[in-house]
């Protein structure tokens, strides 16, 4: 039997549903100015159902999308702000991990707008500055392409922390990334800098068994954490879109999504989880069924 490390489930879904509040481009930024404490009551509710890792909200949280708002001075702050609701979520909980989040810059499942890496990287690197401190590791998310997975594992590296890399990869052929490169060419990149672990996030869980085939290839450890959306509308790949655009799946129930990852522990992951609208109830049955089968949870 495996040691499993548990990610936590979506945040920025989870922040809309009990806000509230109209879904703006700023995802989940602005509920931290809005609703302090939100963050931190979501994070619980997931180590609460069993999750060993708590993802800070700090996704989003990026130059080019706060000036559309007049936000960029609390750059600094957000991050800060989100940092500290995990630890306090943390603490409350008596253990854990926390993940320190950074997700595409510019806009997300959208390859044709990457930076190129050297423009990127800093960008990254000044992020990774601000979590490296509080977290135990640098989770580069929902990458679209080796070129944008490049330029945000470069800038993480000046966390001083583990940098675990996860990409999103197309729905209908998870062997795939969104750009249409094949997983397996994230073979390069892995060598040249160091990554303690691939994942695969944010596209449907039918896609991501093929996924894992590549991912495992690359001799790293490795795992994924699906998403609970229909698909990703066209509206959504436009400027400045709003999580409205976006419509969740009502099949995917704990039992269905457990049933999911549990096959991705048989493949060898070793770190699953969930994404966008997958919940603590999902999160919560996956714990059972691991714990049932023999897995140790850390």
């Amino acid at each position: 039997m495996a040691q499993i490390t548990l990610l936590d489930g979506g945040m920025g879904q989870e922040l809309v549903a009990r806000s509230g509040d109209v879904p703006t481009p700023l995802w989940a930024t602005r509920v931290m100015i809005d609703h302090p404490g939100m963050v931190t009551a979501i994070h619980a509710d997931y180590f609460a159902a069993g999750a060993s890792v708590a993802t800070t909200n700090t996704y989003a949280i990026h130059h080019d999308r706060l000036v559309r708002f007049d936000l960029d001075h609390l750059f600094h702050a957000l991050h800060l702000r989100a940092l500290a609701e995990a630890h306090e979520a943390r603490g409350a909980h008596g253990g854990g991990m926390i993940a320190g989040s950074m997700g595409p810059l510019v806009a997300t499942y959208r390859p044709e707008v990457t930076e190129p890496v050297a423009v990127a990287a800093p960008k990254y690197a000044e992020i990774a500055r601000i979590l490296g401190p509080h977290v135990d590791v640098i989770l580069c998310e929902t990458m679209a392409s080796v070129e944008q997975a490049e330029g945000a594992v470069a800038g993480a590296q000046a966390a001083g922390r583990p940098v675990w890399l996860s990409v999103s990869v197309d729905d209908h052929d998870g062997g795939k990334l969104r750009s249409g490169e094949a997983v397996t060419e994230l073979a390069a990149l892995v060598a040249r800098y160091p990554v303690a672990a691939v994942l695969a996030n944010c596209s449907v869980p039918e896609a991501m068994g093929d996924a894992l085939a590549g991912i495992r290839t690359l001799g790293l450890p490795f795992g994924a954490y699906a998403n609970g959306f229909t698909h990703i509308s066209g509206n959504f790949l436009k400027d400045a879109p709003t999580v409205a655009e976006l419509t969740h799946r009502h099949d995917l129930t704990p039992e269905k999504y457990a049933a999911f990852a549990m096959g991705w522990v048989e493949m060898g992951a070793t770190i699953v989880g969930g994404c966008c609208e997958v919940g603590p109830a999902h999160i919560r049955h996956l714990a059972e069924c691991l714990r049932a089968a023999g897995h140790t949870i850390r």
